[in-house]
């Protein structure tokens, strides 16, 4: 475990926080007011090759670890940016490297790597199903060389800023003896869709956030596109959870940091009653308790991301990561929020903005109850809970 980056990984995270500057709080505050997508910011991040980060380089990529990736994340984050715009396309890779066909993966990840195609969208979650992920119902029957799509996914986030989707689907009847069994993994390119076989319904939410509604009518899928063995889709996408986790808790750090920066700032520049605010210990006290638990949080990411990068397991590090720089960002921010007073609420602090994002990632994209009940049962071995 490296608990401090490396001469690489300082310079990696001081371009990122230079790009970020060109993307200032004006930038996202005006995208967050007319609930718009950061183009001009993903667009930068392709071109600067960051978005390619996890793609090897025998396909263009950059070739780097889990640890360089959520460093790239959390300096988005922490710059007072939103990664989760874009962090989609790094941890749904990896269910396209690790178990995609050499083809597939020829065919797309190049594209992907210099920013020709975007594979953003991730379509898992249904109105019935919740987090019950086995209980899925969108069909995906087999006809000749094409699978027929129909269903409806919910939560689909950036599907309408991406060219390709990886979609869980069912391509057979649920098993009582394995309810895994049965789930198949598409890989969709929604360029070549027909009209009318995808309709896309957006969802308006707390914060700036693009996720959608998604049906789908007699969609076909060619056979080519199914990632792996058909029937193991479920086992696929959780292979993948690990990263996604990681990468969440990177960014649920950088959010704490910069809540702490913005409430150190105020606290010592606010003066009330003749002394900066800071100095009193109602309103110091919560800012350090937040920074204490941020700095625990990063550590915990650190052993997780160098864990996955060693091909070792780390599904408990990378669960506990994400439970505890969610907790820890969301107490920061409320931290932040109570220093700032009445003008934490106001647009032009980007407080209440930043607020509302990091809220997110107690519930999504796994809730943190589910998070406890899988160290309950897997680590500490106690009975299933649900």
């Amino acid at each position: 475990m490296v608990l401090e980056d490396t001469p690489d990984q300082q310079a990696l995270r001081a371009a990122v926080r230079e790009l970020c500057e060109s993307f200032g709080n004006a930038y996202w505050r005006g995208l967050d007011a007319e609930r718009l997508y950061p183009d001009a910011f993903v667009a930068a991040l392709t071109k600067a090759g960051y978005l390619a980060a996890l793609i090897p380089e025998e396909y263009e990529g950059a070739g780097l670890g889990i640890a360089d990736a959520s460093i790239i994340l959390e300096e988005i984050n922490r710059s007072g940016g939103n990664a989760a715009a874009c962090h989609a396309q790094m941890y749904i890779m990896g269910t396209l490297l690790r178990h995609g066909s050499d083809e597939q993966k020829r065919r797309y990840l190049p594209g992907i790597a210099r920013g020709e195609l975007r594979l953003q969208a991730f379509g898992v979650t249904e109105p019935s199903a919740g987090v019950d992920t086995t209980k899925i119902t969108t069909s995906a029957l087999r006809r000749g060389d094409r699978y027929v799509v129909n269903g409806q996914k919910v939560w689909t986030s950036r599907v309408q800023h991406s060219d390709l989707m990886l979609l869980l689907v069912r391509t057979s009847p649920s098993d009582p003896a394995d309810k895994t069994a049965g789930l198949s993994t598409l890989l969709v390119d929604l360029r070549n869709a027909t009209p009318g076989t995808i309709e896309v319904r957006p969802i308006r939410t707390l914060m700036n956030h693009e996720t959608n509604e998604v049906f789908f009518r007699d969609l076909e899928v060619p056979v080519e596109n199914l990632i792996g063995d058909e029937g193991l889709g479920f086992r696929y996408i959780l292979d993948g959870m690990n990263a996604e986790r990681i990468l969440i808790a990177a960014e649920c750090v950088g959010d704490g940091r910069f809540f702490v920066v913005r409430a150190v700032a105020y606290a010592n520049e606010r003066i009330v009653f003749d002394r900066p605010i800071g100095q009193n210990q109602g309103v110091q006290f919560p800012i350090a308790r937040a920074h204490a638990a941020i700095e625990a949080a990063d550590l915990m990411r650190r052993q997780a991301a160098a864990l996955f990068d060693l091909g070792k397991a780390c599904g408990a590090q990378a669960n506990l990561a994400k439970l505890l720089a969610s907790e820890a960002s969301w107490e920061a921010a409320n931290a932040a929020l109570d220093v700032h007073g009445g003008y934490g609420f106001a647009e032009e602090y980007d407080v209440e903005r930043k607020f509302r994002e990091t809220r997110l990632y107690i519930t999504a994209p796994v809730p943190n109850n589910l998070i406890l009940s899988y160290l309950g049962q897997h680590v500490l071995g106690m009975p299933r809970s649900f």
